[in-house]
């Protein structure tokens, strides 16, 4: 039976791109969540007018990939000391945000976070927000494989590639095969 996480890390072309490499990971859909506004577009949420996050809907198999680990190539592939941006990328829809389905997913990522904060006294804190999962919204068409779409794309080549060369070489462990 398949899992759940929900994640934000800036920019959801970057985050569904990193999470689709990863072995037992089934799906990954980019959208929105964590704000208020019902039904919200990509041109709302990119104004910051909805509260809502750019956020990946994973689903995963437990048995193949622990949410941990997951967790482990979430914080390990963005800046999560950002307060509302990634990059370039700013606002309160680039910020980091986990958003958990239960209680063990919540004391999972405030333990994580906790020990990150506690591994390095000269860093700056862990600004992730970790929030209940209350609604999901798919993003349009369009966002859905888009590095897969778009690998010449300037945005895809100065941003994302770089970004999942690294996550190949720090987590080589949990890639699928061709991945690798």
């Amino acid at each position: 039976m398949n899992s759940v996480a929900v994640f934000g890390g800036g920019c959801f072309w970057c985050t569904e791109a990193v999470f689709k490499m990863l072995r037992g990971v089934h799906s990954v859909v980019p959208g929105y969540a964590g704000g208020k506004t019902e039904n919200p577009t990509y041109y709302k949420v990119t104004n910051g007018d909805t509260g809502h996050a750019e956020v990946i809907h994973i689903e995963y198999d437990p048995t193949q990939v622990s949410y941990n680990a997951l967790l482990t190539v979430f914080f390990g592939s963005h800046d999560a000391t950002q307060i509302n941006r990634q990059g370039n990328d700013i606002g309160t829809q680039y910020r980091s945000i986990v958003l958990y389905g239960d209680e063990v997913q919540k004391k999972e990522t405030e333990d994580f976070i906790h020990e990150l904060n506690n591994s390095s006294k000269e860093g700056k804190p862990i600004a992730t927000e970790v929030a209940p999962l209350t609604k999901f919204y798919p993003a349009e068409k369009e966002h859905l494989d888009y590095y897969a779409r778009n690998k010449n794309q300037g945005y895809c080549q100065i941003i994302i590639a770089p970004k999942l060369q690294k996550v190949q070489e720090k987590f080589a462990a949990l890639l699928k095969e061709n991945e690798r």
